[in-house]
Order: structure tokens, then C-alpha cells, then sequence
């Protein structure tokens, strides 16, 4: 545990100097903005790409992968949900809660992480973790919502959740870099130089991007915080832990992938969507920050176990 946890220290420590950084305004939102759209547009994506272009649509998709990932994680959206509404909150502040139960940061957190303490060939079970992230769980958002707010959900909601799977560019970086990988030609020189010379800012540049978000954030609605702090780092990866290596029994590396990235913080494009649509922006915050605080503890427990299991 020990041996880890100083192995999982310098990426949040490199989350803490970002959150200095925003902190004492040394760089302001506008700032911590620019840096997180050049990680997600560009460095990020180029790393995604390059994992990707590497790797066959086998060495990513597993049937009984995808049915373990979802049913844990469907276990702990309706315990969160069911949750919510026995406290009487709205089915929109439900589904909110039920999100930030399930949906970790994967992509800015997880990707570089996870690789770094697994090696390379963890890319694959972490691009299913995060493809299904992004396609189910942040549509499933948007339908609650909508649905709770409308009554319905309409042919719209459906089309715009289309369109905005593929604008993603972390999608789109991913599915080029398979549609290369399936043509069978190796991908040019400069062109990989290229892509992990940008890819490499990915790690430095996502992890301080992070903090320098969270130093905005404030910790108010504690109890319920913690609760869904609860679910995200010890409930989520219990249950995908058992659906994974009992119900939907999964390569073992893989498996151990997938609890990994189960066990990450509060997702902060949560907040993005809970921010965008009015609903609990507040709880959302203080569960993004309790998480992403507490879970260099949890997520190095969760490392230290898979490596003698």
C-alpha cells in the first residue's frame, strides 16, 4: 500500500499544484478554461489516438467487459437514485445523484493514471471504461432530466445527444484511431512522434487542469456529499469488482483495469451538465472535490489490492 501510494503521490500532487495555482488566482478561471480545452481538444485526444491506432477492436471490446462495467455500475446508479428519492428530491436531483455515483474521471484522471501504474496495455480496458462513460452515462443524464422535466423524451433530445457523441473529441479520436489500426498500415513516423509529442502534455496538463478546477469549487450539502463520495470510491468498484470477477467472469488484467477505473472521483464533467441544466450544481461540486480529495487514499488501496490479487 505504501509502495503505491508513493507511486500515485506525484500525480496528485501535480492535482494539488493546480489547485494552488487557482487558489490564489495565480491563474484565473479564464486561464484554468484554456487549459482544460487544449488537454480535451488536443493533448488528450492526440494521446487517445496514438493508444488507440495501436490497438485492434478486440484488444478494446469484451462482451462479458461491457456487461460486468454496466451492471456494477447500474447496481450503484439505482442505490444512489433510490437513495435520493426516498430523501424527496426531484427525479432530475436524482438522476444528478445517481451520476455522480457511477461516472468517474476517467478521461483526465483515469486515462494518464491508470496507464502509467499499469503500463500500456491497460489503454484498452480503459478506452471501454471511458467510451461507455461518455455514450451511456452522460446520455442517460440528459434523457432523466429531460424526461423529468418534460414528461417525455423527445426525437430532439435524441438527435442532440447523437450530435454531441460525435463532436467528442475524445470519441472521435478513439474511432480514428481504430478505423487506422483496422486498415492494417502502421502509423507513419512523424505522425506518432507528433501525436505523443501532444499526447504527452496530456498527463501534466490534465492532472493541473483538475485542481485548478476544483480550487472554484466550495464544499456545501457535506452529508450528501459524502454519501455519494461513498458510493463513487468504495460501492462503484465493490460492485464492478464482484460483477467482474464473479457474475461476468473477465480476463483477469482486464478486470483489474476495469476496478481501477471504477474507484476514480466524481467525473467533473458531472458538474458541467449539472451546471448546465440548473439541477444541484452545488452537491455535485462538494462531491467532486470530497472525492478527488480522499481518493489518493482510496484509489491507491484499490491499486494495491489488484496487484497482489
Amino acid at each position: 500500500m505504501i509502495e503505491v501510494l508513493i507511486r500515485v503521490l506525484p500525480f496528485f500532487a501535480l492535482i494539488g499544484v493546480g489547485y494552488l495555482a487557482g487558489r490564489t488566482q495565480f491563474l484565473s478561471e479564464q486561464g484554468t478554461a484554456a487549459i482544460t480545452k487544449f488537454v480535451f481538444y488536443f493533448a488528450l485526444s492526440a494521446m487517445l489516438f496514438k493508444f488507440a491506432s495501436n490497438l485492434s477492436l478486440a484488444e478494446i471490446y469484451s462482451t462479458p467487459f461491457v456487461l460486468a462495467y454496466l451492471s456494477g455500475c447500474t447496481l450503484i446508479y439505482l442505490l444512489a437514485f433510490g437513495v435520493a428519492l426516498i430523501r424527496r428530491v426531484t427525479l432530475a436531483e436524482a438522476a444528478v445523484e445517481a451520476q455522480c455515483a457511477v461516472c468517474g474521471n476517467t478521461g483526465f484522471l483515469g486515462v494518464p493514471l491508470l496507464i502509467a501504474l499499469l503500463g500500456p496495455q491497460a489503454a484498452g480496458p480503459e478506452l471501454m471504461v471511458l467510451t461507455i462513460d461518455m455514450i451511456v452515462f452522460s446520455s442517460l443524464i440528459t434523457l432523466m432530466i429531460t424526461a423529468a422535466r418534460e414528461g417525455r423524451i423527445s426525437l430532439g433530445v435524441a438527435k442532440v445527444l447523437g450530435v454531441s457523441v460525435l463532436k467528442n473529441p475524445m470519441i472521435v479520436s478513439m474511432a480514428l484511431g481504430l478505423a487506422w489500426s483496422a486498415t492494417g498500415v502502421a502509423v507513419p513516423g512523424p505522425i506518432n512522434d507528433f501525436m505523443g509529442l501532444l499526447g504527452g502534455a496530456a498527463t501534466p496538463g490534465a492532472l493541473f487542469a483538475i485542481g485548478a478546477s476544483l480550487a472554484a469549487r466550495s464544499a456545501e450539502r457535506i452529508e450528501v456529499a459524502a454519501w455519494l463520495s461513498f458510493c463513487k470510491l468504495a460501492l462503484h468498484p465493490a460492485a464492478v469488482a464482484v460483477a467482474a470477477l464473479v457474475l461476468f467472469p473477465v480476463e483477469r488484467f482486464a478486470a483489474h483495469v476495469m476496478i481501477a477505473a471504477a474507484s476514480l472521483p466524481v467525473a467533473g464533467n458531472t458538474y458541467i451538465l449539472a451546471q448546465h441544466y440548473g439541477v444541484a450544481p452545488q452537491r455535485v461540486s462538494a462531491s467532486i472535490l470530497i472525492s478527488t480529495a480522499v481518493s489518493v487514499l482510496t484509489v491507491s488501496a484499490v491499486i494495491a489490492w489488484i496487484a497482489v490479487s
